[in-house]
C-alpha cells in the first residue's frame, strides 16, 4: 500500500463530498435567507480547501532530500496541518462576525420542508465523512487527515444546530439561529486554536513515545559489547523518516577498528528493527579494572544523589593517566541552569577526590524512560 496514494484518495473523496454539500447548502441558504445554512455551506467550501491542502501536503512530503533540506520534506504534512488550523480559525471568526451582524440587523427567514430534509441528508454525509477521514488518518498516521476529519465532525455540529434552530422557528416562531451561530463559531474557533497549538508543538519537537525508545534501546543492547545505552534522541521528519542518536557504554580495551564495526552494526540493526536511522552512536568508555573504579563510582553516586535535581548518573570513567573523573548526570527541565548544577556537583565531588580533575556533563531527560 502506497501511503501517499491512500491519503490522496481520501482527500479526493473529501473534496467531492464537500463541494456537493457546499453547493446544496449555499443554494438553500440563499433561497431561505438563512445565515446559518449559508455559513454552513461556505464552511464546506473551506473543507474542500482543507482536503486539497492535505492532498498537496502528502505529495510534497514524498520529495527526495536535497541540498537545502537534507532530511527530506516529511514535515510538510505538519505545515499543512498548521494551515488547516488557520483556515478553521478564519471560518470560526467569520461565522462569529456574521452572527453578530444578524443580531443587530435581523432578516426574515423562510424554511421549507425540502430544505430541512436536504440539510438532514447533508448532515448524515458529513458525519460519515468525518468518521471515515479520521479513521483513515489514524491508519495512515496522517496529521492532515486527522485534522480534516476532526473539522468535518465539528462541522456536523453546526449542521445539527442549524436544523434545531430551524425546527424551533417552524414550530415556535422563535428565531434563534444567530445565537446558535455564535455558540457554534466559538466552538469552531476553539478547534482551530487546538489544531494550531498541537501542530506547532509537533513542529517544535515533542517527546518521543517510550515504546519506540525502548525498541531502539533493546536493539542496541542486543550486542554483547554494549554495557549500557543512554541519551537516546529521536527526531521526526515525517511519517517515513525518524533520525536518532545514542550514547553507549563499552569496555575501554576495545580497539578503534572494533568500535567502528560495532557502530556500523548497531546502525544497521536499529534500522532493521525499528526503522530509525541512527545518525550518531557516541561512546562512553567503561573501566576494565572494576574493583577500584566501582568503589569510587559508588561513592560518587552517593554524593550525586544528594542533589535533588539529579535523576540518574551514567557514563562514569576514571582516567588514570590524566587523573580525571568524568560522568554525566540526567536532570528534568525544571532547573534554572545546567552549568550551575554541573559546577556544584563538580565542587562537591572534588572535595572528596582533590587529586582528580572532575568533569561533569548535565543532560536533560529527553525521554520519559530517563525519568525512571
Amino acid at each position: 500500500m502506497n501511503r501517499t496514494n491512500e491519503i490522496v484518495k481520501v482527500s479526493i473523496i473529501g473534496i467531492a463530498t464537500n463541494a456537493v454539500l457546499a453547493a446544496i447548502k449555499i443554494a438553500i441558504g440563499t433561497i431561505s435567507g438563512s445565515i446559518a445554512i449559508r455559513t454552513d455551506g461556505i464552511n464546506n467550501l473551506g473543507d474542500s480547501l482543507i482536503s486539497v491542502l492535505t492532498m498537496v501536503g502528502a505529495r510534497l512530503s514524498e520529495k527526495e532530500p536535497d541540498r537545502r533540506h537534507p532530511f527530506g520534506y516529511g514535515r510538510i504534512e505538519s505545515v499543512v496541518s498548521l494551515i488547516i488550523g488557520l483556515v478553521i480559525l478564519y471560518a470560526g471568526f467569520g461565522a462569529f462576525r456574521e452572527s453578530i451582524l444578524r443580531i443587530t440587523n435581523p432578516v426574515e427567514v423562510d424554511y421549507s420542508a425540502p430544505a430541512i430534509t436536504a440539510i438532514c441528508i447533508a448532515l448524515v454525509f458529513k458525519v460519515a465523512l468525518g468518521i471515515y477521514t479520521k479513521r483513515r488518518g489514524k491508519e495512515l498516521e496522517s496529521t492532515g487527515l486527522l485534522a480534516s476529519g476532526e473539522d468535518s465532525l465539528h462541522d456536523s455540529l453546526m449542521s445539527t444546530a442549524t436544523i434545531i434552530s430551524a425546527l424551533i422557528y417552524i414550530f415556535a416562531g422563535v428565531n434563534i439561529e444567530e445565537y446558535i451561530g455564535i455558540l457554534i463559531s466559538l466552538f469552531i474557533i476553539k478547534t482551530g486554536i487546538d489544531t494550531v497549538r498541537e501542530t506547532v508543538s509537533n513542529l517544535l519537537g515533542e517527546r518521543i513515545s517510550v515504546g519506540l525508545v525502548d525498541k531502539v534501546k533493546d536493539s542496541i543492547m542486543s550486542f554483547p559489547e554494549v554495557l549500557g545505552v543512554y541519551d537516546i534522541a529521536l527526531h521526526s521528519y515525517g511519517k517515513e523518516r525518524m533520525i536518532g542518536s545514542a550514547h553507549i557504554e563499552i569496555p575501554e580495551e576495545l580497539k578503534v577498528a572494533w568500535i567502528d564495526n560495532l557502530q556500523r552494526a548497531i546502525t544497521h540493526k536499529v534500522f532493521e528493527d525499528t526503522g530509525v536511522e541512527m545518525m550518531g552512536v557516541s561512546v562512553y568508555a567503561v573501566n576494565s579494572k572494576r574493583s577500584a573504579s566501582e568503589e569510587i563510582r559508588e561513592k560518587i553516586a552517593e554524593i550525586v544523589s544528594e542533589f535533588s535535581e539529579v535523576i540518574s548518573m551514567h557514563g562514569f570513567y576514571i582516567d588514570i593517566t590524566d587523573r580525571a573523573i568524568r560522568f554525566d548526570v540526567v536532570t528534568d527541565f525544571g532547573i534554572k541552569s545546567r552549568a550551575e548544577l554541573a559546577r556544584r556537583i563538580s565542587e562537591r565531588v572534588g572535595k572528596e577526590y582533590p587529586d582528580y580533575e572532575i568533569e561533569v556533563h548535565v543532560d536533560y531527560a529527553l525521554t520519559d524512560q530517563q525519568l525512571t
